[in-house]
């Protein structure tokens, strides 16, 4: 099944202080990690932005679309791309996640044609939506509940048709589930610099 890939860069990055999109590690910007990662398993990259962020971005072989819902969070963000999408599938990732796993990916990818969603469950039962594969099938469940101002993405997946991975599952594919490791704060930032440095020395 071919997929779009689907990468959120449009949050206010208040915790860090500085656009995430931006920062480098082992000196590529994190969304062309994300880019990169995603490349070998879809057909086309969208990188969902906000209006005064969509210049700074280097978006390389991916497009830049500017938020239809200005505001609303990360839901608005996996509209604008599934909306755009010209597939029935968009991967979505966030763009603060150093450490996607392709092979993850495109085993989350194999098993979501007869599903809403396919969502990683992680520690302590928590899901990781902004790591997820989407049906543009949601596309109007999504919009009704972004238009009635329900933002958010935990509660709108409880309303769909979902396979949930396991971390057991997804350790097939990324024995140290990295894949999920995000950065909030400077100290995520260095961390991930370090075990990236450790990775590829």
């Amino acid at each position: 099944m071919t997929a779009t890939g689907i990468i959120l860069a449009g949050g206010k990055n208040l915790r860090l202080g500085k656009i995430k999109a931006l920062q480098t590690i082992g000196g590529k910007s994190l969304v062309e990690r994300a880019i990169e990662r995603l490349r070998p398993i879809v057909s086309q990259i969208f990188i969902v932005t906000s209006a005064e962020r969509a210049g700074l971005l280097d978006a390389g072989e991916a497009k830049i679309l500017t938020d239809l819902y200005p505001g609303h969070g990360p839901l608005g963000g996996i509209y604008t791309g599934l909306a755009a999408a010209q597939t029935s599938h968009g991967i979505v990732v966030a763009c603060d996640m150093p450490f996607l796993n392709t092979k993850l990916l495109g085993h989350m990818l194999a098993i979501a044609a007869d599903f809403d969603a396919v969502v990683p469950r992680v520690d302590g039962g928590m899901i990781e939506p902004l790591h997820a594969v989407y049906s543009r099938k949601c596309l109007d469940k999504m919009k009704a509940r972004l238009d009635n101002k329900q933002l958010s993405v935990e509660s709108f997946i409880k309303t769909l048709n979902v396979r949930y991975i396991d971390p057991e599952e997804s350790q097939q594919f990324d024995p140290r589930l990295l894949s999920f490791f995000n950065i909030n704060y400077q100290a995520d930032l260095e961390r991930a610099i370090a075990l990236d440095a450790a990775t590829n020395p």
